[in-house]
């Protein structure tokens, strides 16, 4: 299984160009250096690929292009604007395999400005494991309490199949008389084990509600994490796949996780929860199935999303004129209502790509207000200065919104 979260590379680029923001697509430039990459691999390696910001290269899909040569040895050949930042990794195809450094942390992109052809060469110690070691080793990722794993789930709803775990508390299996509301929450590698997580650092989410257990805020829950697909993005999207994601969670998915755990059902009791395309998602869900889910938490959530972002994000026949309004807009215009009793909550940073959320944040907040939502009750809407667009950043700031979800004032 892959466990992207590509599509936000991808985003950044896209928002360069349509917010002037710095490190937009290289490619949108004049080429004109050739730039040769060199990468000398452990023993045994299969193939590698060059990811990273050219539109050849996705851009930053883990498969951008497959590099020449066989052994230790490997290279490819980029075309590069002159004088432009190129930003690249190195992977076996997806993220969950890219290379990291001696000590296994995963390095930062690396950069490189050309003003004329050049040769570049590089050492990798190593690649990160397959995430199938991890899955039979969970408790070495330090987790509390009890992580199960299902393996390659199928949907009628959707092309990929996927993994999910669900994370049960520390006492459920003494507590046996115990039922348990339920978190929904997307990209649920990046959740629990931070050798899984995109940025080698998980979102803590077992500390976090046990935590907030411990202290008698919010009683214990199950979290039901679903991996994200090489199509994330579309699925996540409510203008695109997320109906049919919808149903996946609704028909398939949860009448298992009730068959098989003491879950308290009904709105009540079940909350969904991500962020960036994730926390799109999960307005989706709270605004279109309220019969479901009862509260979601969007977290650093890109209202920003227009025919003109998606058309980039997810190709496709290319409008003449794209529309840049965004989506949320057009649906407040159109009359979107929120469904009685639905809770919402709603943060972002000041920092990389939130640092644009603002405005259409604050759309939001007003349409909510409209429609008769008290805020503080109803709804949340919080900027965490300093914040920026990633796991650490989630992680720091998680016991907000499992608070507000399932704390005693909701």
């Amino acid at each position: 299984m892959i466990r992207l979260r590509w599509d936000m590379r991808a985003i950044a680029a896209v928002l360069a160009g349509l917010l002037a923001l710095p490190g937009r697509a290289v490619a949108q430039a004049t080429p004109c250096c050739a730039v040769t990459i060199r990468a000398r691999v452990p023993e045994g390696t299969g193939p590698v690929y060059l990811t990273g910001n050219l539109a050849e290269l996705g851009p930053w899909r883990p498969d951008g292009k497959r590099m020449d040569g066989e052994g230790r040895g490997r290279q490819v050949r980029v075309v590069v604007p002159r004088d432009s930042a190129f930003k690249f990794k190195f992977t076996l195809g997806s993220w969950n395999r890219q290379a990291l450094n001696a000590d296994g942390s995963i390095p930062d992109d690396s950069r490189l400005v050309a003003s004329r052809d050049t040769a570049v060469a590089f050492e990798i110690p190593r690649f990160n494991q397959d995430s199938v070691d991890f899955l039979a080793d969970w408790r070495g990722s330090g987790v509390l309490g009890t992580l199960v794993y299902w393996r390659d789930v199928h949907s009628a709803f959707l092309g990929p199949d996927r993994n999910v775990e669900v994370w049960l508390p520390p006492e459920y299996d003494t507590a046996t008389a115990t039922r348990y509301p339920v978190l929904y929450m997307a990209d649920g590698q990046n959740l629990f084990d931070p050798r899984l997580s995109f940025t080698g650092v998980d979102w803590g989410v077992d500390e976090s509600v046990m935590r907030l257990v411990r202290r008698g805020v919010i009683p214990p829950i199950i979290v039901v994490g679903v991996w994200n697909s090489p199509r994330r993005s579309f699925e996540y999207s409510p203008w695109h796949g997320a109906p049919q994601y919808a149903r996946f969670l609704i028909e398939e998915l949860m009448p298992r996780v009730n068959r098989e755990f003491r879950t308290r059902t009904g709105p009540a009791n079940t909350a969904v929860m991500g962020s960036s395309m994730g926390g799109i998602l999960s307005f989706y869900l709270v605004t279109y199935h309220p019969e479901v889910f009862g509260a979601c938490g969007c977290i650093s959530t890109p209202f920003l999303l227009s025919e003109a972002w998606s058309q980039q994000l997810f190709g496709g026949p290319a409008a003449m004129h794209p529309d840049t309004v965004p989506y949320i807009v057009h649906d407040i215009a159109n009359g979107l209502k929120p469904p009685p009793h639905a809770r919402y909550w709603f943060d972002y940073g000041t920092m990389g790509i939130d640092s644009t959320f603002g405005p259409t944040e604050e759309i939001a907040r007003r349409w909510l207000l409209r429609q008769g939502l008290v805020e503080g009750r109803d709804f949340v809407m919080r900027r965490y200065e300093g914040a920026t667009h990633n796991e650490a950043a989630w992680r720091a700031r998680l016991d907000d919104p499992l608070t507000f979800l399932f704390g005693a004032g909701r």
